[in-house]
């Protein structure tokens, strides 16, 4: 990136927040009214074929407003944080060269971060211990690691979803490495770089209300025919050991095929495990003091008046 000062660097719009919260849906309202185009920080979105069970703008909506960083990859491909903050500072950066609105959307707390504020650096993984993580992993299951996790790393443990064994056995690979827990690294780095101006605005709502959203979006999603998402992906060869069919949906629909949970009980885990990982994404957010909290319904004008007055210029 060239020049940073404070008069030159690209002001970016976040809106972000627990899954449910409406993020989208106020995205595409603000960006119709003032311009611009938005950047996704979803960690699922990026991945091909998976649309229903994401939460994916329709292609309505996209036409609506263009929409970036979504559909980068298939489901067997690798994608992270280092790659996100690669691309979306180049949308970012394509953004700003034309002049308008950047509305960086999501509730992908870490990706939000590495756009913001770069990556963390820590020491290199001892490959053998990379090796016993794994073998581990297959004798005796994600969840005996994830207990070690939070016995180990109890902060990581906290935004680490059970089931991600991906990340579970990445910090448990830096633990055993170096004897220092990866939040360790993550607090002394600070994410020192500051390339853009930013409103963080972080949506939220009345927790027993944002629950039935969740619930009714599950069952919208169940109508929309995840399941049939699902058993496509498989019948692509997709299988249920890659990272993004872990994801939350995927792996209960999976289960389901398998026989291995019963219909309702696949919908019951859905809805608990998304409520949880809203739970999740709440203490992540909540750490970071420079987001400005807004109830996305009673806030909807305050939310648009402080938007335009930093896209003018101010704080």
């Amino acid at each position: 990136m060239a020049d940073t000062t404070e008069f030159e660097r690209p002001r970016i719009v976040i809106l972000l927040g627990p899954t449910g919260v409406g993020k989208s849906g106020l995205a595409i309202e603000l960006a119709e009214e003032l311009g611009g185009e938005i950047v996704s920080a979803d960690s699922m979105q990026v991945y091909r074929y998976m649309d229903i069970g994401t939460a994916k703008p329709t292609p309505e909506e996209r036409k609506r407003v263009r929409h970036h960083l979504i559909d980068l990859v298939t489901p067997d491909q690798p994608f992270h944080a280092g790659l996100y903050r690669t691309l979306a500072r180049k949308e970012v950066d394509q953004l700003h060269r034309s002049k308008k609105p950047i509305w960086v959307v999501g509730g992908t707390g870490l990706y939000i971060k590495v756009l913001t504020q770069g990556l963390f650096s820590h020491p290199k993984v001892d490959p053998m211990v990379r090796k016993r993580l794994k073998e581990e992993a297959e004798k005796k299951g994600t969840d005996f690691l994830y207990q070690r996790l939070k016995r180990v790393d109890p902060k990581t443990a906290s935004i680490v979803h059970p089931g991600d064994l991906f990340r579970t056995l990445r910090a448990l690979e830096i633990f055993d490495s170096t004897g220092i827990p990866i939040s360790f690294f993550r607090e002394q780095h600070r994410f020192g770089e500051r390339p853009y101006l930013t409103l963080k605005i972080g949506l939220e709502r009345d927790r027993q209300v944002l629950y039935r959203r969740i619930e009714e979006r599950v069952d919208q999603m169940i109508d929309r025919g995840l399941l049939e998402e699902v058993k496509g992906l498989m019948e692509m060869g997709y299988g249920a050991d890659l990272k993004p069919m872990q994801g939350l949906g995927y792996r209960q629909m999976v289960q389901f095929l398998s026989k291995e949970i019963g219909w309702a009980e696949a919908i019951r885990q859905i809805k608990r495990d998304t409520r949880h990982y809203a739970k999740r994404q709440w203490t992540w957010f909540k750490a970071d003091p420079e987001i400005r909290w807004r109830d996305v319904s009673a806030d909807r004008q305050r939310i648009f008046l402080e938007v335009k007055s930093f896209l003018r210029g101010g704080g």
